[in-house]
């Protein structure tokens, strides 16, 4: 009896540990899904108005999102305590969908990606000032490295600098107000519910600057980079909800920066693209101070769980 007991509680933490890596390889996998997103776009709003390319991704992420929950849930998908909310998660996120698409068809995938990736660090920012959580000043001091990194690729005042690397910058704004929002609705609002909220209100947007921005394409392979962007961003969106509910946001955050290896990776292959050596440089302390936050993330998680 006390040998199935000791065993018993010696397979728990080897569940637990099983699940966190699912959790982390589902990760993965959405962000590999998220760089292709970002790859095909760059490519395919070269060739299509920008407000097509918005509308192609939104229907066909909101169509395959229905597909997926309506057969489970019905007409109970509509049911939300707050409306509003959901209403005004789904405008933030069609602005961060035209920052992105904007900075996309002017700037690299890697560099996009890496100014983007300070999204974590600028919430933790606002965390503290809006909602008063306690920040250490170390975490503040990875939150100044994730800014310098983001100025030396940016660099105002060089060779480099335009005003569409302000495009990312004003994308991070908008997604930290987006992720507040986000992580304060997932205290009521069903994830799935979310999902469909978000794709239908972005489509519907997208869907009135259509009827005068639409254009005729006979070329395939174009209609075939409209819908591989569309699936890409269906499929990691669910990709990320699995792990999500296979592990902590904390064991997660410093996987999430693998991003920019994959973006740096399409740009290379897609455009023959390789940052310059200050852009490496800020890429890696961007991916750096974002690793380390997450980790001690991980680690005050770990000492609250002791002492609780």
């Amino acid at each position: 009896m006390c040998d199935s007991v000791v065993s018993s509680n010696l397979g728990r933490p080897r569940a637990a540990n099983t699940k966190a890596l699912m959790g982390i390889g589902l990760l993965i996998a959405a962000v590999a899904c998220f760089a292709i997103l970002d790859t095909t776009t760059k490519r395919v709003t070269a060739e299509v108005p920008l407000l097509m390319a918005i509308w192609a991704r939104y229907i066909i992420q909101a169509l395959l999102t229905t597909a997926y929950v309506l057969p489970q849930r019905g007409l109970t998908i509509l049911r939300t305590p707050n409306l509003p909310m959901q209403l005004t998660r789904g405008v933030l996120l069609m602005l961060v969908t035209l920052l992105a698409f904007l900075s996309l068809k002017h700037l690299p995938v890697g560099e996009f990606t890496a100014i983007a990736m300070t999204t974590p660090l600028l919430v933790t920012l606002l965390a503290a000032r809006l909602l008063g959580e306690h920040v250490s000043a170390f975490r503040l001091m990875l939150v100044g490295g994730g800014f310098i990194g983001t100025m030396v690729i940016v660099r105002p005042g060089g060779d480099a600098f335009g005003w569409a690397m302000l495009l990312p910058v004003a994308l991070v704004i908008i997604n930290a107000a987006f992720q507040l929002l986000t992580s304060r609705m997932t205290r009521t609002e069903d994830s799935l519910t979310t999902q469909f909220y978000t794709g239908w209100v972005g489509t519907l947007i997208a869907t009135v600057p259509l009827l005068w921005s639409w254009v005729a394409i006979s070329d395939l392979h174009i209609w075939l980079g409209l819908i591989l962007m569309g699936v890409a961003g269906a499929v990691g969106h669910f990709l990320l909800i699995m792990a999500y509910e296979r592990t902590s946001t904390a064991t997660l955050m410093p996987y999430m920066y693998v991003q920019i290896g994959f973006a740096m990776l399409g740009g290379w292959i897609m455009f023959d693209h390789v940052p310059d050596h200050l852009s490496m440089l800020g890429i890696g302390l961007i991916a750096l101070c974002g690793i380390a936050g997450g980790l001690l993330t991980v680690h005050e998680s770990s000492r609250r769980r002791q002492l609780a």
